[in-house]
């Protein structure tokens, strides 16, 4: 495989910097470090190529803090002149990786995502008896520095592009208190000490982390399309599936997957890798698939009817805005809408109305209207 050099002078190019600062700025421009940082835009990005090219820059402090989706998951956020040099360097490795990428490969990918992925589980549901679904255990905290610097190393050669990967990777340090300690595990060669002495982990929220999470398991979907071969296979990041006929076939792609698992360090989930009777069902994001239909599963039901009372209350409170409300109800029903869901949106829906002196529970609530109107949409017009 050809190596490429001469990166860096695109990745400092004031043309690149300028790109990636607008992605980074992209729906959060209100947040007061990105307009202090967009208010003086040229010297910001000035500077900040300065110190690129000076080998003098470094990286912020992360400022972490806790979501449920729908688990519980410790986010790290980057300061924004950070996340503009992450989007700097993923603007000119992703386009190098691409095209090298698998196309089972379906997460934060120009053209795939969610939604190509489920069709693609969709089908395999479809067609054959059995599933191979496999989640990998703790993935991104898992992920071996050593590791990733080397599968860079082995396509891109550009010394100075490398060294800023580098100091992104190992720019990340987790807090102790939150670190799981079973993410400590021993694989063959290690000695009392290599586990702890190995750095590892990415954090949740970084751009260059999405791209390194797919770089980091293409080794992975190189196994299965070109030996293993199931009849259909989909990925997105650590959550895939593999489909067959034969059971006693996919047991023995499990056993070679875990395997191939552990020269990344990596270890897929015991509780959750498992062969499945296709009939019988098949949990792949978030959605539950049977041969004849597809279902959201329980949690994300109860998760939007949770947020669906605390917006009824908030904008007949007047703390939010119908169009803050349209966006996450058209949000939602857009990833409902992808399996047979009607009847449920219908009836979660109607539950609410959305205006003064209307009854929460009203039957014929705004929102239950504009479903009716549209199926598969979303309300078009503010109500009165």
């Amino acid at each position: 495989m050809k190596r490429i050099g001469s990166l860096w002078p695109q990745v400092t190019s004031f043309e690149n910097l300028l790109g990636a600062a607008e992605a980074a700025a992209a729906g959060k421009r209100r947040r007061a470090d990105v307009a202090a940082f967009l208010l003086d835009l040229e010297g910001e990005l000035l500077k900040l190529r300065h110190e690129l090219l000076s080998g003098g820059y470094r990286t912020g402090s992360y400022r972490t803090f806790r979501i449920r989706d729908p688990k519980p998951r410790l986010i790290s956020a980057a300061p924004f002149r950070d996340r503009v040099v992450h989007h700097a360097l993923t603007r000119v490795l992703e386009p190098i990786f691409e095209k090298r990428f698998s196309n089972n490969s379906f997460a934060c990918r120009t053209g795939l995502g969610t939604h190509r992925a489920l069709e693609r589980a969709k089908d395999g549901v479809r067609r054959f008896q059995y599933a191979l679904k496999c989640d990998v255990r703790k993935y991104f905290a898992s992920i071996d520095h050593g590791i990733l610097n080397a599968l860079l190393a082995r396509t891109v050669k550009c010394q100075p592009t490398l060294d800023l990967a580098a100091l992104i990777i190992e720019g990340f340090r987790p807090d102790p208190d939150s670190a799981p300690e079973d993410v400590v595990r021993y694989y063959a060669g290690d000695d009392l000490f290599s586990a702890w002495e190995r750095r590892r982990g990415l954090p949740l929220g970084n751009q260059t982390s999405q791209f390194f999470a797919n770089l980091y398991l293409d080794s992975l979907d190189r196994l299965i399309d070109e030996r293993l071969r199931p009849p259909v296979y989909a990925r997105y990041v650590d959550d895939f599936v593999l489909f067959s006929d034969s059971r006693v076939r996919l047991g023995e792609m499990r056993r070679e997957i875990v395997e191939s698992m552990a020269s990344r360090r990596l270890e897929i989930h015991p509780g959750k890798s498992r062969i499945y009777r296709c009939r019988d069902g098949v949990t792949f994001l978030g959605w539950r698939l049977f041969p004849d239909k597809t279902r959201l599963v329980r949690g994300n039901v109860v998760r939007f009817r949770r947020r669906m009372k605390e917006m009824h209350g908030a904008y007949n409170a007047g703390r939010m805005t119908w169009h803050d409300v349209e966006q996450r109800v058209q949000a939602w029903i857009g990833h409902a809408s992808q399996g047979d869901t009607w009847v449920l949106r219908e009836r979660l829906l109607g539950g609410f109305a959305f205006g003064p002196g209307v009854r929460p529970q009203s039957p014929r609530g705004v929102l239950q209207q504009r479903c009716n109107e549209a199926p598969r949409g979303v309300p078009q017009q503010e109500p009165a």
